[in-house]
């Protein structure tokens, strides 16, 4: 009997990658064998992300690419977007069956019949039921991995689908994700990636309720003393989660690197209180600012949304000129697009999508000034680089610790392997060359 293949598509967040990676297991529980999206498959699974409008119209051009490559195959959505519009999903020419937030787990479940359906099969709880933890990992290359957790949020943005997507704030045990870390490093993987949806808020539901018996920073304190983890990066966490005391630990750690990433958001307090955000830039200020106290070359991220209900002209220029003015690293910019069942969507000023796509366009230059602006206060140090796996146009790629990319000419006996060494120049693509400083730090 033939072996039944299945491919995996991920779009979204580095959540979504660490619960692909655990659901394609469990088909290989099952005896399938997992080949590249790009290869004939029995089945192929789309885990969708509905953060931005270009999600939701990147799914039908994803699907039309598997028909394309057998016409004949299973088609399965499952994540964000299969859970706040099953519905809709299921009318996409060529899509077989969809599962929400809490049934994705469960999807070799839903396997007994592979015949293609007329119209899409759905299989969505209503999110009030997504109330308990399903752990996940990533080992999709050998560097590094997404470990997964703390799912769900309690928060109320008023942009944002996620809670009406993943359900409320819960947390793995804290004996799970040490068994996982512990795993993931076995594995020689060298680096580990904290996810999940609020991290901060790590610690509630851990007993599928509200009490609190562990935090983020006791999370923190025992991943430091997980044998065999080489590196631990601390993911998107919230300014008024991220508190002193972890930015001190961090400073310290013997694993954690001197790297973070901070939503902002909008550096005009009037935007972030129609935002619901709960923090003004002051806050966020501080935060900045006892991170650079103790680790003066710490890489600092930034979420920012342009475009957002209200934003005038002089909001926004207060947002750009703080951002300007911040010892920050980088940005990620996301233009605001309206999404269904949100506050948001129902807000006056309204911003026309030609001027969203100008302050995205300033802000990304502005991010582009910064990022090379911070490699060029690293030349000179001597740091430990992770390079990773893949053969770029005869390059090999890296990080630092506090996150500088680096080249060298492709060296495959490099590959997953951490050095030292010593920043020397910017090349011409942005990317930072460098010289070995000493003999391998570990292999």
């Amino acid at each position: 009997m033939n072996t039944k293949k299945v491919a995996f598509y991920t779009l979204g967040c580095k959540l979504n990658f660490s619960e692909t990676s655990t659901i394609a297991r469990s088909f290989k529980d099952e005896g399938f064998k997992r080949v590249e999206f790009t290869e004939e498959a029995d089945i192929y699974v789309i885990n969708t992300c509905s953060v931005t409008e270009n999600a939701d119209k990147r799914f039908k051009t994803i699907v039309k690419q598997a028909q394309k490559v057998n016409e004949d195959a299973f088609v399965i959505a499952v994540g964000c977007y299969a859970q706040l519009k099953p519905e809709e999903l299921a009318d996409v020419d060529g899509v077989d069956l969809v599962l929400g937030a809490t049934e994705k787990f469960k999807i070799t479940d839903y396997l007994n019949d592979l015949s293609k359906n007329d119209l899409g099969e759905v299989h969505s709880c209503e999110i009030d039921e997504a109330d308990f933890y399903v752990g996940a990992y990533s080992i999709g290359d050998r560097t590094r991995a997404f470990l997964k957790v703390q799912d769900g949020c309690d928060y109320k943005c008023t942009y944002c689908t996620i809670p009406l997507a993943r359900g409320i704030s819960r947390s793995d045990k804290l004996e799970n994700v040490l068994t996982n870390a512990a795993e993931i490093s076995a594995k020689g993987i060298k680096e580990i990636v904290l996810t999940g949806v609020n991290i901060g808020d790590y610690g509630k539901g851990e007993f599928g309720n509200k009490k609190h018996e562990h935090t983020f920073l006791d999370l923190v304190k025992a991943l430091d003393e997980v044998d065999g983890i080489e590196r631990l990066r601390i993911s998107s966490i919230e300014p008024n989660l991220l508190k002193n005391e972890t930015i001190d630990f961090v400073a310290d750690s013997n694993t954690f690197v001197p790297h973070f990433h901070i939503p902002l958001q909008s550096g005009s307090d009037d935007l972030l209180k129609l935002m619901k955000r709960r923090y003004m830039s002051s806050l966020y200020s501080d935060r900045v600012a006892q991170i650079k106290r103790v680790m003066p070359n710490a890489c600092i991220g930034v979420d920012v949304i342009v475009g957002f209900p209200g934003e005038t002209e002089k909001r926004f220029l207060e947002t750009y000129n703080y951002l300007n003015e911040l010892d920050i690293s980088y940005l990620h910019v996301f233009t605001y697009s309206e999404r269904d069942n949100t506050p948001a969507a129902e807000m006056e000023g309204v911003v026309p999508t030609k001027v969203r796509k100008k302050r995205s366009k300033m802000l990304r230059g502005l991010s582009a000034k910064k990022r090379r602006a911070f490699y060029e206060s690293q030349l000179g140090n001597t740091s430990t680089v992770l390079f990773e796996g893949e053969n770029k146009e005869g390059y090999i790629h890296g990080f630092t610790e506090n996150y500088v990319k680096v080249k060298a000419p492709w060296d495959p006996a490099l590959v997953n392997t951490l050095h030292q060494i010593e920043l020397t120049s910017i090349d011409e693509d942005g990317l930072v060359r460098f010289e070995f400083a000493s003999e391998k730090v570990a292999v």
